[in-house]
């Protein structure tokens, strides 16, 4: 999964607008014009299409962890210049204040079932034995599982 297309995702399930979206990104650090915004969102084959890198994804899941939880004490957090698909999993469950089981719930809804020592694998350090890396297919639905989540209980 690109960078852009979980923005996209993120931005549907919980219905950020642009202005919300600059927001977040400004608390985790960056600040972008709503054209940037804009030009991460858009489809792939768009001409005005801007690749979100590692960093900007990882300023944007530092302010969603900001606006849901609120700053830290201390140091403020560093966006990591590469990001993976275990980072992205980790910051959505702190950002969410979800607990392993939530997660497997939200999985769940998307019909992907996972056992609890699947799902704490990736959240082990990369040199530890048991680490699992977090493939696109796990995101993807965990993404979906958090649309459903949101989306229908606003109907």
């Amino acid at each position: 999964m690109t960078n852009n297309d979980i923005l996209r995702r993120l931005r549907f399930a919980f219905d950020i607008k642009d202005s919300k979206m600059m927001e977040i990104f400004k608390l985790g650090g960056l600040e972008v014009t709503r054209a940037e915004v804009s030009d991460f969102l858009k489809k792939d084959e768009d001409p005005d299409f801007k690749n979100c890198s590692d960093k900007n994804m990882a300023h944007f899941l530092n302010g969603f962890i900001v606006k849901n939880r609120g700053a830290r004490d201390g140091e403020p957090m560093v966006a990591e210049k590469n990001i993976n698909n275990n980072m992205i999993l980790k910051k959505l469950k702190i950002a969410l204040n979800l607990k392993s089981e939530d997660v497997l719930a939200i999985l769940k809804l998307a019909d992907f079932r996972l056992s609890n020592n699947e799902l704490s694998a990736f959240f082990r350090k990369p040199d530890h034995k048991h680490f699992r890396p977090c493939m696109d297919q796990v995101l993807r639905n965990f993404l979906e599982g958090l649309k459903i989540r949101h989306r229908e209980s606003d109907i």
